[in-house]
């Protein structure tokens, strides 16, 4: 006989395992109870009732498994696991925890002048890119050049004319929970976005506190770096 090698535990003791089954799925793809059970080092029948609590949860959702005609054997086809959309944002509230954290413990050790130096850091990739898009897109203006960078960065971002200019406007923003406690990552990106179109930009909203779009006004106009218009 085969006995179930996980404790019994509370729903608190259970927490670590059924996050370990969520990361495994979140890192391979949809799995089966057995797949996940050979890696955990658990009986099929102890991750079976940790994915019965995560689907009723609505962490996870089944499905049946995916074979090849001919390849099936006896019995009942098996069932794959994989995450829901609220499970996803579960897990990356998680992310943006531990990122929190570690940027309070950056700026508690080391100060402001760190945190704004990460932030800076993080945003290396827009000059980066809009250099490539560019080059390569010469049709595009430089604020759609900019929209297109931003899109592939996970912002989900386009641009809207104006009189007065051009707006830019980022649908999504990855760090936004982060960004709601340290608003040097907003301040990084709109130096950022000033810096490559050479032009003075003007942050109206942002998603991190609270607005339904992260909004930046582009002027017509370009400025020199002393502030004169040109």
């Amino acid at each position: 006989m085969q006995f179930d090698r996980t404790p019994a535990a509370t729903p608190e003791g259970d927490a670590p395992t059924r996050a370990r089954v969520v990361r495994s799925i979140a890192e391979h793809g949809p799995r089966t109870a057995a797949d996940l059970a050979a890696e955990l080092d658990l009986t099929p029948a102890a991750v079976r009732r940790h994915l019965d609590h995560l689907a009723e949860a609505g962490t996870l959702e089944s499905a049946e498994q995916h074979v090849m005609p001919g390849t099936r054997g006896r019995g009942r086809p098996a069932r794959v696991f994989k995450l829901t959309p609220a499970g996803r944002d579960q897990l990356e509230n998680q992310y943006d925890d531990l990122a929190t954290q570690a940027l309070r413990f950056l700026r508690d050790t080391q100060g402001e002048e760190a945190v704004v130096a990460f932030a800076r850091k993080r945003v290396e990739f827009i000059e980066r890119d809009f250099a490539e898009v560019t080059t390569a897109r010469p049709e595009l203006s430089p604020a759609e050049a900019l929209a297109e960078v931003l899109t592939s960065g996970g912002y989900a971002a386009g641009v809207r004319q104006l009189p007065i200019g051009e707006q830019l406007c980022q649908q999504h923003c990855p760090v936004s929970h982060v960004a709601h406690e340290f608003p040097q990552l907003c301040e990084a990106e709109t130096e950022a976005f000033s810096h490559v179109l050479g032009r003075h930009v003007q942050r109206l909203a942002t998603i991190a506190h609270g607005d339904g779009v992260c909004t930046t006004c582009i002027p017509q106009i370009p400025v020199n770096k002393d502030g004169a218009s040109t």
